[in-house]
């Protein structure tokens, strides 16, 4: 059960962030606000305490705070983002993170190692990390020592097509899964009970469980049907402006 979620409001500049998908247009600020207003009430539906920290207009993706860190029941593991223009997003983490951990607790990724929380998957105290464009293999070792050092596990799952692990995977508890694309098959997650994700509704896969409830993107009837039959309390939220950034539900807030 998560007791703690952190996330960051959107800055003015959020319209200049990162995108692999121009064609969607640049995201509508005002609307953008509203959408994380909408965000934070569907996260203290669900029984946690949201530290909401003030926006960083010198990184228009900042809001994206899942990237900064992965925080675990032991220890806290500061990233090294792998875009050039987010590398000074986690140090500016730091001081919140030290509200909840000590500083034993917390370990870093340190150049030329690279890591986004993104490309991680918490199953229970084992830990998957996606080898991708953004988290290299000297991040993924990294990674893999630090949380052996505080008695977690990991493995390394190379990535293909998406930009992050949890665009295309997601567990939301119970031993379900969210899967889409190249992780249908994936022999990684076989003993995983799957909830496929067709391709129509690819950006959907990217949904959170947050004590008992899963927080699903508004617009993706398939995925959140699936989710309902599989006996979870269901809360729709609309992301669209953030997908616009590529960025989703989980992107939004660390979770802990």
């Amino acid at each position: 059960m998560f007791k703690n979620v952190i996330v960051r409001r959107p800055g003015k500049s959020l319209i200049e962030g990162i995108t692999s998908a121009p064609e969607l247009g640049k995201p509508d600020y005002e609307l953008a606000l509203k959408q994380h207003d909408d965000y934070i009430k569907a996260l203290e539906s669900c029984g946690v305490e949201v530290t909401v920290l003030e926006s960083l207009e010198e990184y228009p993706d900042s809001c994206f705070v899942e990237d900064t860190a992965v925080l675990t029941p032991r220890c806290a593991i500061i990233s090294n983002p792998g875009a050039d223009t987010r590398r000074g997003e986690s140090a500016l983490m730091v001081d919140t993170i030290k509200k909840f951990y000590t500083d034993e607790q917390i370990e870093y990724i340190k150049s030329p190692g690279t890591m986004e929380g993104g490309d991680v998957m918490m199953v229970g105290d084992h830990f998957y990390i996606g080898l991708s464009a953004r988290t290299n293999e000297e991040g993924c070792r990294q990674f893999k020592e630090a949380l052996e050092k505080h008695g977690h596990t990991c493995s390394v799952v190379p990535l293909e097509k998406v930009l992050h692990l949890k665009t295309g995977v997601n567990y939301i508890e119970n031993n379900n899964m969210l899967v889409s694309g190249e992780f249908i098959e994936k022999e990684d997650f076989k003993s995983f009970s799957k909830l496929i994700v067709p391709e129509s509704e690819a950006y959907g896969a990217n949904c959170i469980w947050v004590n008992d409830t899963v927080i699903v993107p508004l617009g993706y009837p398939v995925v959140e049907k699936s989710i309902r039959e599989a006996g979870y309390n269901v809360i729709v939220t609309d992301t669209s402006e953030y997908r616009k950034l590529d960025g989703g539900l989980s992107c939004l807030s660390l979770r802990f």
